[in-house]
């Protein structure tokens, strides 16, 4: 049956690889990718399929309704596959309302938007939203975050996801839209902007930079390869059931700490330095606020349910991302140097 999909966030980290594989899986989807293009989106993320014939990208904000609502209409959307944030925890405590005005208003927009536009056939559409496991708060040293998890966000990001996530099946409640809803560990992989840890830590290895860990470095996450989670997006889209919440992750918790000096030990030896080398730049730092000490994710609903499970190893998935960003220095370079952000502003700004 042929869709036409908006996959919000599409030129991000996660997005991007959502938007490949459906536009290379599902030749009889539209796929409109919506995105406004901030700091973190960047179309070279999909040159590999900017010429498909079923892409198409808009550049727009989901903070601009009139926009949002002209391109329903011009595509006659079907579904949306929500992923567009702001999503750095550290960027949401120096400016918390940015997130706010994102994650919650741009969130509710597209649901107003969707609710009318598919006022004749609510139950024919569905309405996807992406969150991350941060909602659920701070773990312990035992346990794990369940779908039934209690709600408790520590940092203004997680409680903007939190919201949104509020308000989504609130819209399916009040509204009877057609909902789901995953939440999702850390993401790690290929095309990951160089604020979070693993791509900033590889960028500075490479750099001979220093490596900051937060407080004592003993700080746990689960990690969940991106490729992975696009996976598991596309059989939620597809097969999780209305009105549902799937935790997704890795099965694969790590202390920072740990995680680092993985990390140094695979850098030296691809880049053929002495062991130990990249280990001495590690440097401790002061704590961040509101610092959560674990998360960890119960995915076996997900597995029992649509037979999701992860295909690759944290080694074998960090060895692999590794590789890509040594052989695509090109990318990191100009997203890290911001000339990407000038070519966008004269391509796109008068449209």
């Amino acid at each position: 049956m042929s869709k036409n999909i908006i996959i919000t966030g599409g030129a991000g980290f996660i997005g991007s690889h959502v938007v490949r594989l459906f536009v290379n899986k599902y030749p009889d989807y539209t796929i409109i990718n919506l995105d406004a293009l901030t700091y973190a989106g960047n179309l070279e993320n999909l040159k590999d399929i900017d010429s498909k014939p079923n892409y198409k990208f808009v550049k727009a904000n989901i903070l601009d309704v009139p926009a949002i609502e002209k391109i329903f209409d011009e595509y006659h959307v079907t579904d949306v596959i929500h992923l567009a944030a702001e999503s750095h925890v550290d960027r949401s405590i120096v400016s918390p309302l940015d997130f706010v005005y994102t994650n919650v208003i741009g969130t509710v927009n597209l649901l107003n938007v969707a609710k009318t536009k598919w006022a004749a056939n609510l139950s024919g559409h569905r309405f996807y939203h992406i969150s991350t496991d941060e909602v659920y708060g701070s773990l312990g040293e035992t346990g794990l975050f369940t779908e039934t998890t209690p709600y408790d966000p520590n940092s203004p990001y997680s409680a903007s996801k939190a919201s949104s996530d509020h308000f989504v099946r609130a819209y399916r409640e009040t509204y009877h839209m057609q909902t789901v809803v995953s939440n999702c560990s850390n993401n790690y992989g290929p095309y990951h902007f160089p604020e979070k840890l693993i791509p900033l830590f590889i960028h500075n290895i490479i750099q001979k930079k220093p490596l900051p860990v937060y407080g004592d470095g003993l700080y746990t996450r689960d990690w969940l390869y991106v490729k992975d989670h696009a996976l598991a997006i596309d059989l939620v889209f597809h097969e999780g059931k209305d009105g549902e919440t799937y935790n997704i992750g890795g099965f694969n918790e790590w202390k920072n700490i740990d995680l680092v000096k993985l990390l140094c030990a695979q850098m030296d030896q691809k880049l053929g330095n002495a062991k130990g080398t990249s280990e001495q730049l590690i440097t401790y730092i002061k704590d961040r606020p509101g610092h959560d000490r674990r998360y960890a994710i119960d995915a076996t609903k997900i597995n029992k349910e649509l037979g999701w499970k992860p295909t690759v190893t944290f080694e074998q998935g960090l060895s692999e991302t590794i590789d890509w960003f040594l052989q695509n220095s090109s990318w990191l370079e100009n997203v890290t140097s911001g000339n990407y952000q000038n070519y966008y502003q004269s391509m796109y700004n008068n449209r």
